[in-house]
């Protein structure tokens, strides 16, 4: 009885062709969605990529200019054009929200990360610092459970696990092979995780454009005050310079590619894409620091992508589930 009617059904609607436009508009629909991920992934890609060769230019600039410097003068470059972007959209540079706990929070977190990852890649090699970075969402996944009550299950618990020990393995500290610098990656990405953490706790009335007006804006006085702690000559070469400017070109690229990523298709598609910034930074330590990463390293490189794209998966199973249990 129930097949007989909808049989009529669509006969029905076929005779009056409403199902072949109903067939039209669900597959343009899937068309659509399917080029939304596509787009979304390739300005991923697009974006670590760029941030990559952020890091690179950064750390050959090191070879001939001091942290503090080029911390100041990156800073500089990043606020101004963040402002123009700012003024653009109409928005105002000193929000009333500036001086609120988590932004201010956020501040310090960047300093530490920004500061603390540029000379990680200074002075170690970029590949390794690079797979260490990619624990940054494992940490906020902790910090998010912690501060916010996000539940986490078993599995992803066992997926942070798994993280740090392929961290473990790329540091591996006690035996022959740990270098002591090292440590920077590891709390730079501390320090990445916790603005991650106060970006989310900021008021949603502060645009992007203006959080990188103010992540940026710290970085130069952070950066004067190592200069002068350091206490290291004043050394600008115009290699170093163009170098700079390449590392701040290149880290707004990357900053807006990485916007239009994550606005363009589902999150849990184009998120994955992200672990291929490591790719990236391998490929150019290789073949412009001639660096070669061992076993141990890869290894471990490995184990952090994994547990970090199946952490992924396992997020979006739960929001997935919580949706349905709450339209239910």
């Amino acid at each position: 009885m129930v097949s007989d009617t909808i049989g009529n059904l669509f006969c029905l609607m076929a005779q009056s062709g409403s199902i072949n436009a109903f067939l039209a508009g669900y597959n343009l629909a899937i068309v659509g969605v399917i080029l939304n991920n596509t787009k979304g992934s390739l300005f991923m890609v697009a974006a670590m990529a760029a941030f990559a060769i952020e890091d690179m230019l950064i750390k050959s600039a090191a070879e001939t200019t001091s942290i503090g410097l080029i911390l100041a003068l990156f800073g500089l470059g990043g606020m101004v054009v963040f402002m123009l972007l700012t003024w653009r959209k109409g928005q105002t540079i000193l929000h009333p929200a500036l001086m609120s706990k988590p932004i201010l929070i956020r501040a310090v977190c960047e300093v530490i990360g920004r500061f603390c990852f540029a000379l990680a890649i200074t002075l170690t090699p970029l590949s390794s610092a690079s797979a260490i970075l990619q624990a940054t969402p494992l940490i906020a996944m902790i910090g998010a459970a912690l501060l916010f009550g996000e539940q986490v299950g078993f599995k992803r618990w066992i997926a942070v696990m798994v993280g740090f020990c392929g961290v473990l393995m790329i540091i591996r500290p006690g035996l022959d092979g740990f270098e002591a610098t090292s440590l920077f990656a590891v709390v730079a990405t501390l320090g990445f995780a916790g603005r991650d953490l106060a970006t989310r706790a900021a008021s949603p009335v502060l645009s992007n454009m203006q959080l990188g007006v103010y992540g940026f804006f710290v970085l130069i006085p952070a950066g004067i005050a190592i200069q002068l702690y350091q206490n290291e000559p004043l050394q600008l070469g115009s290699t170093a310079a163009a170098q700079i400017i390449g590392a701040i070109v290149f880290g707004v690229m990357a900053y807006n590619a990485l916007t239009i990523a994550m606005r363009a298709g589902d999150v849990s598609v184009i998120s994955p894409f992200r672990y291929t910034r490591l790719l990236f930074a391998l490929g150019l330590g290789i073949f412009i620091f001639g660096e070669s990463p061992d076993l141990a390293t890869l290894l471990g490189s490995l184990l952090v992508v994994l547990s970090g794209g199946y952490t992924l998966i396992q997020t979006r199973k739960t929001v997935t589930a919580g949706l349905i249990k709450n339209r239910a």
